[in-house]
């Protein structure tokens, strides 16, 4: 059979086994007779974290929408969020966020925490209510906000079973508009990094680290800010692409334009080729008031980095509680970088730029590349033991267990 990779082709799963159950009662029976398994979403992680050496349980086909209400909406875990905020909009709901992609699925976002942006924005998985989870001997068990085990479970890396279906908080339906801004001073940037993160409902910064200031600055708000500058840095005259080069056809909506949230807040638009294509990912995550610092260091990389870029993203994300989250209890800065698909350079930069923001306290996202020990994840994220000691309690036997979470979140290895 023919192999089975990743979005980015930069990940060969070690199983050409993939199953496709049609329903959570398939999803359920399949499980239960599988010696060992992991949940597969739109396989956009850059890392082994969905691995397996015997099955792959895709929900590709796991996409209903369960019931939309007034403060929630219940959705089965494989739905892409693109498609679900279309359906929303025609409740008059919408999500809070949304990541630069909407093509990702629900299930894989949550479980690795996804992001988008907002200095008062959690990640995706901070508006996960509840949620029911496929163990191993195939029974449903169902978490809601508040329960003891809830926020151990929702970020979980897929290793206590399979999310079949996840409640979301909803809010009645916004519009925004999006603006760029060219060329932010560096200066502005490293003396005023809160107040440019928090400049509107979502802000990205977009460079290649080596420029004379930054690229460009995505601002997306409710506010009007026609033919005004930001922070010394003026409004771009036509569409542009977060990538430097790249064809403006396929980001969202610019210049200023009232459109429904889920229209803007994404990057890209859902009908067209996500990012750039060929690439790699790496993302790590500072807290808030280190953001300017862990910029200082970076750009004493910038030789070193640059020559790899495509582009690199700056974001802030709201704390929350959830336990193996980037962003738990710490309003956050993330670094996010765009690589060419250059592996082996790729990964030899990496410990660099690690090593440079480690003493930030950094995290790195669990679907990007990374390259730091089991250690260092032990030290920055306090809730390990606790989380270790939920999936023995759900995955005695395993079933769900594959190498990266026994080398970097189960102390197997």
């Amino acid at each position: 059979m023919q192999s089975v990779a990743n979005w980015a082709g930069n990940v060969t799963y070690s199983t050409d086994r993939v199953l496709r159950p049609r329903s959570v009662e398939e999803a359920q029976e399949r499980i239960a007779q599988a010696e060992s398994i992991r949940p597969l979403g739109t396989r956009h992680s850059f890392t082994l974290v969905a691995d397996s050496e015997s099955s792959l349980l895709s929900t590709e086909h796991l996409n209903r929408i369960v019931e939309i209400g007034t403060d929630t909406v219940t959705v089965e875990a494989g739905i892409r969020y693109g498609e679900l905020a279309a359906a929303l909009s025609g409740h008059g709901v919408a999500l809070r966020n949304f990541a630069s992609l909407p093509h990702i699925s629900v299930g894989g976002a949550i479980a690795t925490s996804t992001h988008g942006s907002g200095a008062r924005n959690q990640s995706l998985a901070g508006s996960v209510s509840a949620l029911e989870l496929i163990t191993a001997d195939g029974s449903i068990r169902r978490l809601r906000r508040g329960d003891s085990e809830f926020d151990g479970a929702v970020v979980s890396l897929g290793a206590l079973g399979l999310v079949a279906r996840v409640s979301l908080d909803v809010v009645p339906a916004f519009d925004l508009r999006q603006y760029v801004f060219e060329q932010l001073p560096w200066s502005a940037v490293e003396a005023n990094l809160d107040a440019i993160l928090a400049g509107g409902y979502s802000v990205s910064l977009f460079t290649t680290w080596d420029e004379p200031a930054v690229g460009t600055a995505w601002v997306k708000t409710s506010d009007a800010l026609d033919g005004q500058s930001y922070f010394g840095a003026p409004p771009a005259t036509e569409a542009r692409n977060p990538v430097p080069g790249a064809h403006p056809e396929n980001a969202t909506e610019q210049l200023g334009a009232s459109g429904p949230s889920y229209d803007r807040l994404p990057h890209f638009r859902l009908e067209f080729t996500p990012s750039s294509g060929d690439e790699l990912q790496t993302e790590y995550i500072v807290p808030r008031e280190h953001g300017a610092a862990a910029i200082s260091a970076l750009r004493g990389l910038s030789s070193a980095m640059s020559p790899l870029l495509y582009v690199g993203e700056i974001r802030a994300i709201a704390a929350d509680t959830l336990w193996l989250s980037p962003f738990y209890e710490q309003d956050s800065v993330a670094f996010h970088f765009t690589w060419q698909p250059r592996t082996a350079k790729v990964l030899a930069l990496l410990p660099q730029i690690e090593s440079a923001l480690a003493p930030f306290r950094m995290r790195p996202h669990w679907g990007k590349l990374f390259v730091g020990s089991p250690a260092a994840l032990e030290a920055v994220y306090p809730k390990l033991p606790a989380f270790r000691r939920l999936v023995h309690e759900l995955d005695g036997g395993g079933k769900f267990r594959n190498a990266f979470l026994r080398r970097y979140v189960l102390g197997d290895e």
